[in-house]
């Protein structure tokens, strides 16, 4: 027998036990009751031969002798034994029966779900009928479905963005290697200049590999983490980035106060740089820069709002996907996995990330994170 009808075996022999329990009490029922029967000779009515009383009696009531006691028993015990013998393998098949039908659809689905693979993960078991135990399990199978779908076609994206940008910088690596063996009048310093460019894109793969490196870790992460102070993390990245700020003639408004929280204080630093640095690069020449760092209701926010380009609010979600760029520069140092990162880090912290277009121009981050 198939291993698929394990469960039906039990089911089977589960209704089988049920019903001979049931008869097994009834016998024992009936057992008690004959047992209880009344027994010996009445004065009312004589015995066979015996001398008859001419005197007024009252109504005669029936006599059970204790041989015919015992038949009766035998009769009363019998009939139901003999009921319940028969009755064991009906329950068999009947309860084989039931079993198949009551888990006919759990095999249909596990039918359709071997059918379902990564070409056709579209596919649902779109049970229909009322709603119940089946049903819902139907349902929750193909929510399933879905969110690996998306999933999976993530990945396909995530995959076909890298391999693109990847496949740029070995382009040009072979370009720069290929032009001074192409020209005979190759010079040393034409050589050094190539070189220099090659160090610029390696250094420039590098950073790519890095941030892939960082967005593969954050996605992972999920330790408790130590105490730090958010405050603190901002206060140091805003430090670090004072010469790009003035380079740009960016202006900062900072209100920072203390934020404490548990993570990890690496990839909490990443966050933070992320934002500053997308606000920085994306921001008008003299624009502003809005840091705030606040704990409210049990929570802790951090909000980083800038100047800039007008965003299109329909493409602000699109900017927290790997490699997704509202303008793409080829040498502008940039991959597009800055929000992603920042995503990636967020959920791994148990926080949420949302950001939404300025009227005038720019961008508004926020990041809540449990206090």
């Amino acid at each position: 027998m198939r291993p698929a009808n394990r469960l039906r075996r039990r089911l089977t022999l589960l209704y089988c036990v049920a019903a001979s329990i049931s008869g097994i009490v009834l016998l024992v029922l009936l057992t008690l009751v004959s047992l209880s029967l009344p027994g010996g000779a009445s004065v009312s009515q004589a015995r066979p031969h015996a001398v008859p009383i001419l005197r007024p009696e009252p109504p005669a009531r029936a006599v059970v002798y204790p041989g015919d006691r015992d038949d009766y028993r035998e009769r009363v015990l019998l009939v139901p034994g003999i009921a319940l013998l028969i009755m064991v393998p009906i329950s068999l098949a009947f309860g084989w029966y039931f079993a198949g039908r009551l888990l006919r659809p759990v095999r249909t689905m596990t039918e359709s779900l071997q059918q379902i693979s990564g070409r056709n993960v579209h596919e649902r078991l779109a049970v229909a009928g009322p709603r119940d135990e089946f049903k819902d399990l139907a349902d929750t199978i193909d929510g399933l479905l879905g969110r690996l779908e998306q999933a999976l076609d993530g990945h396909k994206r995530f995959v076909a963005n890298a391999a693109h940008e990847l496949r740029t910088p070995i382009t040009v690596e072979h370009a720069l290697l290929e032009e001074p063996l192409i020209d005979a009048g190759a010079t040393v310093e034409s050589y050094r200049a190539n070189f220099e460019q090659l160090i610029a894109v390696n250094r420039h793969r590098g950073e790519l590999l890095e941030s892939l490196l960082t967005l593969a870790a954050s996605e992972s992460a999920r330790d408790g983490g130590e105490p730090l102070d958010l405050g603190d993390v901002v206060t140091a990245a805003l430090r670090e980035r004072a010469d790009q700020l003035g380079e740009r003639g960016l202006s900062v408004e900072a209100t920072v106060r203390p934020a404490p929280l548990v993570g990890d204080p690496l990839l909490v630093a990443r966050l933070v740089a992320n934002l500053l640095d997308n606000a920085i690069h994306y921001n008008a020449p003299g624009g502003r820069i809005e840091v705030s760092v606040r704990g409210y209701e049990g929570r802790t926010r951090l909000r980083i709002a800038n100047t800039g380009a007008v965003v299109p609010p329909e493409q602000v979600e699109r900017l927290f996907e790997p490699f997704q760029r509202l303008r793409r520069v080829a040498d502008d140092g940039h991959h597009g996995l800055g929000l992603s990162i920042v995503r990636a880090i967020a959920v791994a912290h148990g926080a949420t990330v949302s950001a939404r277009a300025r009227r005038d121009g720019g961008l508004t981050v926020e990041a809540d994170f449990p206090a």
